[in-house]
C-alpha cells in the first residue's frame, strides 16, 4: 500500500544504486535500465495517480567504467575511482538517455559538489537550474 505522504507528493527524488543498474559490477543492465526508465515516465506521466515532477539519482559509472577499461577488480584509490566514473559516466548518461526517449521522455545530467550546496550563491544557482 502506497503511503499518504508518497501518494500526495508532487516531486519525487528517486535514488537507484549501483546493484540495482549494472550486472553485478559487470557494466551497465539494459533491461533494468529500461525498466526504471518505464516507472520514472510512469510516475511522470501520472498513471494511476497525479503527474510528478520526478528526479532520478543514480550510481553506475564506475561499473561502467571498469568495464571499458577492462578492469576486473573495483579500484580502492581516489584517482583510478575518479577515472573510471568519468569512463562510464558517459556510457550511463548514454544509456539514460536512450532507454528514456523510448519513454518519450528526454533527460538532462546535472553534476553537483558539496561546494555547489555549501555556497549560498552557488546553491540558489544550482536550485534554479533544477
Amino acid at each position: 500500500m502506497v503511503s499518504s505522504v508518497l501518494r500526495d507528493a508532487r516531486r519525487i527524488v528517486v535514488k537507484v544504486g549501483s546493484s540495482l543498474v549494472t550486472n553485478e559490477g559487470r557494466g551497465l543492465d539494459e533491461v533494468a535500465i529500461g525498466e526504471w526508465s518505464r516507472q520514472l515516465a510512469a510516475l511522470v506521466r501520472g498513471d494511476g495517480g497525479a503527474p510528478r515532477e520526478v528526479i532520478m539519482v543514480s550510481s553506475g559509472a564506475i561499473a561502467e567504467g571498469m568495464k571499458r577499461l577492462g578492469w576486473a577488480r573495483r579500484p580502492s584509490e581516489i584517482h583510478e575511482l575518479q577515472a573510471a566514473a568519468a569512463v562510464g559516466q558517459m556510457g550511463l548518461a548514454q544509456m539514460y538517455e536512450t532507454k528514456l526517449r523510448e519513454q518519450g521522455m528526454g533527460s538532462a545530467q546535472v553534476l553537483l559538489t558539496h561546494g555547489d550546496l555549501a555556497d549560498r550563491e552557488r546553491y540558489l544557482n544550482a536550485r534554479s537550474t533544477l
